[in-house]
């Protein structure tokens, strides 16, 4: 059985830091008693640590200027006070520090950086201060952590995704165990975290030193909607891969005792197999257009219903108003019939896949991809993200398994017109029914009645329906067809749904 991942613990998420970080967002435990915005008495001495925790300003200036402190030397633990201002998110403290001495590039002993810090929080503008000021974007501390893996450590996608689209950092890059900044996401359940990364073409697949891929550690620790995010993304290879001990993401929860992930995963493999093996019913279901074929149906269940029950000569003469409910069912037909091919035919709301040729990328732009100034990015909205097509969905857009398409306003994948039903069809398919719906039940309603009325029946029930078996055969059958048709039509519809 594979070990956890023991650099990021739930009271501890950076190893290295020991004692540093504390209640998982939070660092302190220095000789200043400093947690975030929390000071105990030992804090309220006079020193530039304690000031650039706290972004005091006018305390930072006094002892700098007034009393010669240094900002370049570390306090008793190792750590810069450029550190402890990047880690609250002082802007206006580190813009001072840098001014006045401090180094961007100085490391504790643990190699971290003040940039590392500020990844913590997602110090976003603090990070902005740093990094114009020539912080590395790629430094890396004794584990090989780079700000991608600590912001990836503590769910911090805003951060995350402003490092990767204005300054290149990199998304996907293994620390020294082979773990991706997606690996940790998935550990830690951070499911807009996982998004992003996918979005930003993180590899889903790689194994780090234990072989397990990102579904792996989000099955060991049981995080459901991690699971969800990685294997909707996913292929069925990413269920089946296993880890050096053997064991796959579904044995892994399992093992852990986590039911509701295991069996998520158990389903989840059935259903990629059936879909991936063309041999089997729902296999050879989900491939089929079946729009010919139900086109045929209704042209065949028209002409029928057109010679055996309005022009069967054995029937009794129609009169003028059941002449045009007969024939109104055949015009309400064949206009369902002009809606059925609309609405297969029609582009139903595809959403164009954002595809880039990295070998005509430019060296500064590696990210077009990327709407770096998109909205919904902007204002967190991480769900509008389509790890497949890589674009940003417009609200109430979903990504059809079927098509392997974005679609907006998705409603269903129908494989009876051969379409997915979404913004600019929906109206088509609901016509199309409404139409189709109505001749069915006009059309059978007059076939009954006309077969009721023949005058030439036995008044008996079991003699009647012997004569209007063997006397009207196309009528009998155009009942049964319709019905069938009727219900089977539904049925397999709401099953395909349920497979979507």
């Amino acid at each position: 059985m594979s070990s956890e991942i023991e650099v990021v613990e739930e009271t501890v998420p950076l190893k290295q830091l020991s004692g540093a970080v504390a209640n998982g967002n939070e660092y302190g435990g220095g000789h200043h008693g400093v947690v975030g915005d929390v000071a105990d008495d030992e804090s309220l001495k006079n020193d530039v640590y304690t000031a650039a925790a706290y972004g005091d300003l006018e305390k930072l200036q006094r002892l700098v200027e007034s009393e010669g402190c240094s900002l370049s030397e570390p306090d008793g633990l190792g750590y810069y006070a450029l550190q402890w201002a990047a880690l609250n998110n002082r802007t206006a403290a580190a813009q001072y520090i840098i001014e006045h001495g401090g180094d961007v590039h100085a490391v504790d002993h643990n190699g971290q950086t003040a940039l590392h810090w500020s990844a913590v929080r997602g110090a976003v503008q603090v990070a902005e201060v740093l990094l114009q000021e020539g912080a590395r974007v790629d430094a890396a501390e004794i584990y090989g952590y780079q700000i991608t893996h600590v912001a990836a450590q503590y769910g911090q996608t805003s951060f995350l995704y402003h490092v990767v689209s204005k300054w290149n950092a990199d998304p996907d890059l293994p620390d020294n165990d082979g773990r991706s900044p997606l690996h940790w996401a998935a550990y830690k359940g951070f499911s807009d975290c996982i998004r992003l990364l996918l979005f930003l073409d993180a590899h889903r697949g790689r194994q780090d030193k234990e072989g397990c891929t990102p579904l792996h550690w989000a099955a060991i620790r049981g995080n459901l909607e991690a699971c969800t995010v990685l294997v909707q993304a996913g292929k069925m290879e990413d269920l089946t891969v296993t880890d050096n001990s053997g064991l796959t993401p579904e044995q892994l929860a399992s093992e852990k005792n986590h039911r509701q992930v295991a069996f998520f995963l158990a389903n989840a493999r059935r259903l990629l197999e059936k879909r991936c093996d063309g041999n089997s019913r729902l296999g050879r279901f989900t491939r089929l257009r079946l729009a010919p074929f139900l086109w045929c149906i209704i042209l065949l269940l028209l002409a029928t219903y057109i010679q055996s029950v309005i022009m069967d000569a054995n029937l009794p003469k129609l009169t003028a108003g059941f002449s045009f409910m007969a024939w109104f069912g055949v015009i309400l037909a064949s206009t369902g019939l002009v809606m059925f091919y609309r609405c297969s035919s029609k582009d139903p709301g595809y959403i164009k896949m954002n595809v880039h040729d990295p070998m005509n990328m430019k060296d500064d732009e590696p990210l077009l991809k990327i709407e770096t100034n998109n909205p919904s990015l902007l204002a967190g909205n991480w769900s509008q993200l389509c790890a497949t097509c890589k674009i940003v969905r417009p609200l109430r857009a979903k990504h059809c398994s079927t098509c392997d398409r974005c679609v907006e306003q998705f409603d269903h994948h129908c494989p009876w017109v051969s379409n997915c039903v979404g913004k600019r069809n929906k109206w088509d398919f609901i016509l199309f029914l409404v139409l189709e719906v109505s001749a069915m039940l006009i059309t059978s309603g007059v076939t009954i009645a006309r077969i009721v009325k023949d005058p030439s029946a036995p008044s008996s029930f079991f003699p009647w329906m012997n004569y209007a078996v063997s006397h009207h055969v196309g009528a009998i059958s155009f009942l049964i067809v319709n019905f069938f048709l009727f219900f089977g039509v539904a049925a397999l519809t709401v099953i395909q749904a349920s497979q979507v």
